[in-house]
């Protein structure tokens, strides 16, 4: 079946009301209004008031509050607006969420979802447009996603709801309006693995969200080129699928790592030392990142444009790395 990456994380989150009475939708908007990217709508209709909740604006109350729904026997997803929002309920999060089965030596798990709006490309300026997930993939305690595809979207939630411990869901907000083909039954779709996009033979391009599209039209451009390029979605950033990388890496002998956070001290930077830490006799040079520009995201369209990764900026490094060992892109 072919739907919107919004029309499948509907489903996901009815089907998940409706079978299971421990769900719960909580969070800014997410009931009358249908959810700021109109990803609850209808459900408060369909569900009523105690399992679609409205909340106030206070992210660290209502994350906390789903934190307390979660050790009390329930199976919370909590949806924070947009990832710029979700600092405020960073105590929360990396304070408790994310400590309280070690803290209880094991006695007290987590069992929450918390959804989020990430990245830019939407013109809403510095404060709702950065991509942040790289920071949470940062703590122990907490495992994060972020699914690249209609059918991620669709199928990643309930698995999410299985997990005894804080899965955080991130969804680039550019992907919403995106269709794509859902199947009716998961399939294998192991929570923390990443997939092969698109296999190549010359260079690997590892990206995950909402860069993903961006990093599969490079590898068409690429093509083009006679350079086949094969292209990692990450899918899991925290745990990362370290095997799934080398793999590739090791086939293709080079790698170009797309992020759309900043480059310093960025989830590219992690991805980059974990290839030369364990593939470096593998490589034929350097790994190459390609991030956003080290500046709050503009509001300009044309500055915003400036500021992300895009499939040109992606071709270049990959033609650059390529050069650098070949002498020739060919």
């Amino acid at each position: 079946m072919r739907m919107t990456y919004r029309e499948a994380m509907r489903t996901a989150i009815r089907d998940a009301l409706a079978t299971d009475p421990r769900v719960i939708l909580m969070g800014e908007d997410v009931g009358r209004y249908g959810g700021a990217y109109a990803v609850s709508k209808g459900l408060l209709e369909q569900f009523g008031p105690d399992r679609v909740r409205d909340t106030p604006l206070s992210e660290s109350a209502f994350v906390g509050a789903g934190i307390g729904a979660a050790v009390g026997g329930l199976r919370p997803i909590v949806e924070v607006m947009t990832v710029n929002f979700s600092l405020l309920a960073l105590d929360q999060i990396v304070n408790t969420a994310a400590t309280l089965r070690h803290m209880s030596g094991g006695q007290v798990g987590v069992p929450l979802v918390v959804r989020m709006a990430t990245g830019a490309g939407r013109q809403v300026a510095a404060q709702h447009s950065h991509s942040l997930e790289g920071w949470y993939a940062h703590i122990p305690g907490i495992r994060v996603v972020a699914p690249a595809t209609a059918h991620d979207a669709r199928w990643m939630l309930p698995a999410a709801l299985e997990e005894p411990d804080p899965v955080f869901i991130f969804e680039h907000a550019m992907l919403y309006p995106e269709e794509g083909e859902v199947g009716d039954e998961p399939g294998a779709l192991p929570l923390f693995r990443a997939a092969i996009r698109r296999p190549g033979r010359d260079v690997t391009l590892i990206a995950h969200g909402g860069s993903v599209g961006k990093t599969l039209a490079a590898a068409e451009m690429l093509a083009k080129e006679g350079i086949e390029a094969e292209v990692v979605d990450l899918r899991s950033l925290r745990p990362l699928d370290d095997a799934t990388i080398l793999e590739s890496v090791r086939r293709c002998h080079r790698a170009v790592v797309v992020d759309e956070a900043w480059r310093t001290g960025s989830l590219a930077a992690e991805i980059s030392s974990r290839i030369t830490e364990s593939a470096f006799f593998d490589l034929d040079g350097p790994v190459a990142r390609v991030c956003s520009a080290e500046v709050p995201i503009p509001y300009p369209k044309h500055l915003e444009d400036a500021a992300l990764p895009q499939p040109d900026r992606i071709c270049s490094a990959a033609r650059g790395v390529l050069q650098a060992t070949t002498g020739a892109v060919t």
